[in-house]
């Protein structure tokens, strides 16, 4: 009986030690990936390398503005794992999408409708703008 005893408390020591050693090897964790929805792609990059992710471009909508100047729509959290066999680590990626189309569309260029939430933003920062530049005597 005190053999059995022996054997149980080893096969539990090597179990909870293998359960340590998964633990410890584990894959590290980058913390929750910032929210940068709305932002133009050129700050949201800062912030997401910031909070340890590599932003990856999904997709894009538009083409009138440089991929700095886009404006980030939707977000997704990737981990990409590495090649069977080598001794690299897995890369936690943000994929994001974004609007790449003028604030506020006009006769000539696509983008928001004056009207909607997104167009009434971009028109208030525009005159914003505008009035801060022009105040700058």
């Amino acid at each position: 009986m005190h053999c059995l005893r022996y054997v149980l408390g080893v096969s539990a020591t090597a179990a909870a030690g293998a359960a340590l050693a998964l633990t410890v090897s584990g894959v590290a964790v980058a913390g929750s990936p910032p929210d940068v929805t709305g932002q133009k792609y050129s700050d949201a990059q800062t912030a997401i390398t910031g909070a340890g992710f590599t932003p990856v471009i999904q997709s894009t909508v538009g083409d009138h503005l440089a991929w700095p100047n886009c404006v980030v729509t939707r977000t997704q959290q990737r981990t990409v794992q590495p090649p069977q066999n080598s001794s690299g680590s897995a890369v936690t990626q943000l994929l994001v999408s974004l609007n790449c189309d003028a604030g506020v569309a006009s006769a000539t260029t696509p983008g928001n409708s004056a009207a909607s939430p997104e167009g009434k933003a971009a028109v208030a920062a525009a005159a914003s703008a505008a009035a801060s530049s022009g105040s700058g005597g």
